[in-house]
């Protein structure tokens, strides 16, 4: 089960996203019909995949803006994210393979003060 990024993550999804590129997430995975990937990437099953962390963004008037970016790695060392919406605003076919994905973890990083 997913649990609830803290008042203490990054504030924005841009923010966050920034930061995972700059800790090597550099791949904008999508989800197609054979799996997760990316163009010039062959397709991963869930079985191949791990999430290493994820955040979830909550629009502040309007809740069409929620939204979760998942922080991937592939079982050989490809590093990318994939966002999709939240709740009713999820995508469909994103929601179906992360649903699959075993491997979820949610790491919260301490305060900075």
């Amino acid at each position: 089960m997913l649990q609830q990024s803290t008042p203490n993550q990054m504030t924005t999804f841009s923010d966050c996203l920034r930061t995972a590129k700059d800790e090597g997430y550099v791949v904008d995975f999508e989800v197609g019909p054979q799996g997760i990937s990316a163009p010039g990437l062959r397709s991963y099953p869930p079985a191949e995949i791990n999430v290493e962390n994820y955040y979830r963004f909550e629009g502040v008037s309007d809740p069409a803006d929620s939204m979760i970016l998942y922080l991937i790695k592939t079982n050989d060392g490809i590093k990318g994210t994939l966002s999709d919406g939240y709740g009713v605003y999820a995508d469909e076919k994103k929601s179906d393979y992360m649903k699959d994905v075993e491997e979820i973890s949610k790491k919260i990083k301490p305060n900075k003060n």
